[in-house]
């Protein structure tokens, strides 16, 4: 228990808010960063979709291994590979322990391994990419893909608030912390203060989106001030827009590189299916 109390008191939410802004507004200091937007979600577009539809546990693995070099060119945060390693871990084991109530054993593992591949693939995908795209150029890119203007602009809108989210879900909890009293003893396993703290997580978020709503009028008056709806609507300002993004030497280097490991690891996987056994 100590040496989980000396990890958390690591752990702030001004901590997590500045790992946020840098993957959110540090992307353009990475090899990845630097790459065209268009390429980078045709790249994703593959491996969120393709793993899906894979058996072949040797492929598997030799996506998972492309996406840890990936991962770390893109120098993801330590906070989110946390989340990430915790998520897929709770999944494996909570799956393992019903397996072994409903009569399984052992071998149930090699399964939940294949899954648990897939979702280490698409999950360090998604990493990837939008740690190396900030919310400006995300938006160009899917635009400059066909995506809808507004859904485009949805997602980088929501990707570009979610600091300010934070920092305001902050300040809540310290009014809710200032008001209220932590438990005088901590309990076995630290159950009082555990229990203080996830009600008052649970009751910041009201005021949260309370919050959040009324901020969204000036947030429209803000855009239609500066022409969002005639901007959206004319294909001049789009192209405008757009007449940045150019596909250059390193974006073919990267996609032609990509198509020759994938394959030559299908090819792999074909003459040994079963190098994980």
């Amino acid at each position: 228990m100590e040496a989980v109390k000396r990890a958390l008191n690591r752990i702030s939410v001004e901590q997590i808010k500045l790992e946020l802004l840098g993957n959110a507004y540090n992307s353009s200091s990475t090899f990845l960063g630097r790459l065209d937007p268009r390429t980078l979600l045709v790249w994703y577009i593959f491996f969120a979709i393709v793993p899906w539809f894979v058996y072949n546990r040797t492929v598997l693995l030799g996506m998972f291994a492309i996406m840890v070099v990936t991962t770390i060119l893109s120098r993801v945060s330590p906070y989110i590979l946390f989340i990430l390693c915790l998520g897929l871990i709770s999944q494996v084991g909570w799956l393992f322990l019903l397996s072994l109530f409903f009569g399984g054993g052992i071998e149930s593992l090699l399964p939940m391994l294949t899954l648990t591949l897939k979702l280490s693939v698409i999950s360090l995908a998604s990493i990837t990419v939008f740690s190396s795209l900030d919310p400006e150029r995300l938006s160009d890119g899917l635009s400059s893909l066909g995506v809808p203007d507004v859904f485009a602009f949805s997602l980088s809108y929501g990707y570009r608030i979610l600091p300010t989210l934070l920092e305001e879900f902050h300040q809540i909890l310290l009014s809710f912390r200032l008001r209220g009293q932590r438990p005088l003893r901590h309990g076995l396993i630290y159950w009082r203060t555990a229990t203080y703290y996830l009600r008052i997580i649970v009751l910041v978020f009201y005021p949260l989106m309370l919050n959040t709503a009324k901020r969204s009028r000036t947030t429209i008056e803000a855009l239609e001030t500066r022409g969002f709806t005639y901007g959206l609507n004319n294909p001049k300002v789009k192209k405008l827009k757009l007449a940045y993004l150019k596909m250059k030497i390193s974006d073919w280097c990267f996609l032609s590189g990509s198509t020759v490991y994938i394959a030559l690891l299908f090819w792999f996987g074909n003459q040994y299916p079963n190098l994980l056994y």
